[in-house]
């Protein structure tokens, strides 16, 4: 019984080897750099098991990446949040801070002391 190699199809959607690498090294999120990278290496003959044991991802996942890229091209890779909970990082204050914004706004700032 032979085993079944999968490779990255970059050849379908006109990219090379170097286009992969490009594309991780550009990717906005490092989520999706990480699946560029991936996907890199795989194309150089690293298998998928190798990758995910150097990323510290399960292998299914890995496959997973390879997959999408061979049947959908590279817009199957970016990341894109899915749920969950948000962000700590709020965009706006809460709700609470405008109570103390006026107060704060009149206040004139100070100057520090020269030091001697």
């Amino acid at each position: 019984m032979s085993d079944i190699v999968l490779r990255v199809d970059h050849d379908r959607w006109g990219q090379t080897q170097t286009d992969l690498r490009e594309m991780a090294l550009n990717a906005a999120h490092a989520r999706s750099r990480e699946r560029f990278l991936a996907l890199h290496d795989i194309a150089e003959g690293a298998c998928a098991t190798q990758v995910a044991a150097r990323t510290g991802r399960h292998p299914q996942t890995v496959m997973g990446w390879l997959h999408a890229y061979n049947e959908h091209g590279p817009t199957a890779l970016p990341y894109q949040r899915s749920g969950g909970r948000p962000p700590f990082v709020r965009i706006s204050p809460p709700r609470w801070a405008s109570r103390f914004a006026p107060q704060n706004a009149r206040r004139a700032v100070r100057q520090s002391p020269e030091p001697r």
